[in-house]
């Protein structure tokens, strides 16, 4: 019913469902509703609010959970979540806690496993999860864990990797992922060209075909094809680089384009891609920017826009998205916004 009458309005049609955003003053997480018109009224807060910055923020791909990812113990929680209703009563914390700082969350594609980036060794960790349970079992690498501070974490499409962004060299480590009952496997070998410094963010292509990182030095973005034997050799920079520190990086749904953040004007640069070739000609930047870096970037599920998590008001930034075009005028910012930086931004699987 929801679908059907945000569908409605002014004979729109395109994604619907829900969009989270964590960020750095309470209530931590904000989640709206999301149409072709743009954002809905914000949701009511959880009964229990996470303690600090949410950092990392992910729905289940059922679209039944919301896990949040941050500063202060429990460093993760996670609630149930309905489209069109919000936040259920947070499932009880996981019997064995993550060591600190939850950096960033994502939920396996095959929806049976949480990973979670964090500041202190292993820096890489995972949970056992099905539906409508908290978090159960707790992974941890048994050997090459990294060495310094977890920023980003992304699981292969096929859920058979997980890819975690850190600060020190090899900046990036990838582990075969097998879940239940034996998690991590043995890391992957680097590749042969590293990123030139901190990765702050990776992901893979939709078809698992490529892996992408952002950076803290230039490039700023490296980007390797991907395989069941690991790395292969980077791509070719893009024409344009980056203007500065490589922060948040996407994928679109179908491939075809990659969305950079980074930390000084356009902020957010966007370039067609082609698995196999790399880098098209940088796509024109928005008409409208805000003021401060970029955080942390999403997709609706269906490709039609781009949402920015950033520093500087008003701190999340939405905009029309055409595959071949570029980015649309800006959406209307939401009537209650983020009270401070935004740091995470996911969207829901759509509303049925």
């Amino acid at each position: 019913m929801m679908q059907q009458m945000l569908l409605g309005l002014g004979g729109l049609s395109g994604y619907v469902g829900d969009m989270a955003v964590g960020h750095q003053q309470s209530p931590w997480v904000n989640v709206y509703p999301w149409s072709p018109s743009g954002f809905g009224t914000k949701y009511a807060n959880p009964s229990t609010i996470p303690p600090s910055t949410a950092k990392g923020v992910d729905f289940s791909p059922d679209g039944g959970s919301l896990v949040v990812a941050h500063n202060s113990s429990p460093y993760v929680s996670l609630y149930p979540w309905t489209i069109g209703s919000g936040f259920g009563t947070k499932w009880s914390d996981p019997s064995d806690l993550p060591p600190n700082n939850g950096n960033d969350v994502h939920f396996a594609p095959n929806g049976q496993s949480v990973a979670l980036a964090s500041s202190y060794s292993p820096h890489i960790i995972a949970y056992a999860w099905s539906a409508g349970q908290k978090l159960g079992y707790r992974y941890i690498p048994g050997n090459n864990v990294p060495s310094s501070t977890g920023q980003s974490v992304r699981f292969s499409p096929d859920s058979s990797a997980v890819a975690l962004a850190h600060d020190d060299s090899p900046y990036i480590s990838v582990f075969p992922w097998s879940g239940w009952p034996s998690g991590f496997g043995t890391k992957y070998s680097n590749p042969s060209t590293l990123p030139t410094g901190t990765g702050y963010a990776v992901d893979f292509s939709p078809d698992g075909s490529d892996i992408a990182v952002m950076h803290d030095n230039s490039p700023y973005v490296s980007v390797y094809p991907w395989s069941g034997s690991g790395f292969g050799t980077k791509y070719s920079n893009p024409s344009t680089l980056p203007t500065n520190i490589g922060t948040a990086i996407c994928f679109s749904p179908d491939g075809a384009d990659l969305a950079t953040g980074n930390g000084s004007s356009p902020y957010i640069i966007v370039y067609p891609w082609t698995s196999g070739s790399g880098f098209g000609t940088k796509y024109s930047d928005p008409s409208t920017l805000w003021s401060g870096t970029a955080r942390d970037i999403a997709f609706t599920p269906d490709g039609k826009n781009i949402a920015i998590a950033h520093s500087g008001n008003p701190y999340i930034t939405v905009y029309p998205w055409t595959s071949g075009s570029g980015f649309g005028p800006k959406y209307t910012d939401p009537a209650t916004k983020p009270g401070s930086t935004a740091r995470s931004v996911a969207f829901s699987p759509a509303a049925t």
